[in-house]
């Protein structure tokens, strides 16, 4: 049985945090693979023992520096990479929540690379993946916080 996040033998559960600031979303630029050097939301993978929501409010802590206030669920996604062979390299099945940011001055942390408030006017500007742009637009138009 392979524990690792590349080539796992199951699906990997994360999380995922839409996190809003006034009329800004906070996006990260993720420092790891899957998805290294791209934009997206704040997550990461559930620790054993832990719930999803300590979870949320766990990664965006630690890659960001902020507190939030978490709210309801706002889709369930799956992310999986096929390597050039159609092998599995990467399964994560992650829970993306909407938050509201509570405080705490804003810093790229951890497996972070760049983080930082962008108005929803820019969000286009980020080349962001079609699932994170519907799970930010869900976030957005309902009342999820």
């Amino acid at each position: 049985m392979s524990h690792s996040r590349e080539y796992p033998d199951k699906p990997i559960p994360g999380v995922g945090v839409v996190v809003r600031k006034d009329d800004q979303v906070l996006l990260i630029q993720r420092g790891k693979p899957p998805r290294q050097g791209e934009w997206g939301i704040p997550g990461g993978v559930l620790e054993l023992g832990e719930t999803w929501r300590a979870a949320a409010v766990r990664e965006v802590r630690e890659e960001c520096g902020i507190e939030i206030a978490l709210g309801k669920v706002v889709d369930v996604v799956d992310l999986v990479v096929h390597d050039g062979d159609e092998r599995v390299q990467y399964h994560y099945a992650i829970v993306d929540f909407a938050a509201e940011y509570l405080g705490g001055d804003l810093r790229a942390a951890s497996d972070v690379l760049d983080a930082r408030w962008v108005s929803l006017d820019e969000l286009s500007n980020y080349a962001l993946p079609s699932m994170t742009q519907r799970v930010i637009r869900q976030a957005l138009q309902k009342s999820l916080v």
